[in-house]
C-alpha cells in the first residue's frame, strides 16, 4: 500500500515523513474496523491528493456504515446476553431442584 518505499542495501525499508503519515492513517483505519479493500481504496485516493473532500466524504460514508453495523451487533449481543442469563437462571433452578445424591427428576428438561 506504500508505493515507492526506498530500501537500504540490506533490504531494510526507509520511511520518510509522508510514508509515516500514511502508515498511521492506515493503522487508524484498521483500528476503526475498515476492511483491507476499504483501506486500499481510501489509501489510493489519499495518495493522489491527500485528505481531499472526496476522500473524506467516502471515509465518512464508510464510518457511518460501520457504526450502523456496530450498533446492530451490540443489539444482537444484548439479546444473546439476555438469553444466556435466562438459561443460567434455568440451570440454577435445576441445580436447586437436585436431591442429595445429585439426581433430580429425569423427566425435567
Amino acid at each position: 500500500m506504500l508505493p515507492g518505499v526506498r530500501r537500504r542495501a540490506g533490504g531494510r525499508r526507509v520511511y520518510g515523513p509522508d510514508e509515516i503519515e500514511r502508515i498511521r492513517f492506515i493503522q487508524r483505519l484498521k483500528a476503526l474496523g475498515l476492511c483491507l479493500a476499504e483501506i486500499k481504496e481510501l489509501n489510493g485516493v489519499y495518495g493522489i491528493g491527500g485528505s481531499t473532500q472526496a476522500m473524506l466524504q467516502r471515509l465518512d460514508d464508510l464510518l457511518d456504515r460501520h457504526l450502523g453495523e456496530l450498533d446492530a451487533r451490540i443489539r444482537e449481543l444484548g439479546g444473546l446476553r439476555d438469553d444466556i442469563g435466562k438459561y443460567q437462571d434455568h440451570v440454577r433452578t435445576r441445580i436447586e431442584g437436585l436431591d442429595g445424591d445429585g439426581r433430580g427428576d429425569p423427566r425435567r428438561g
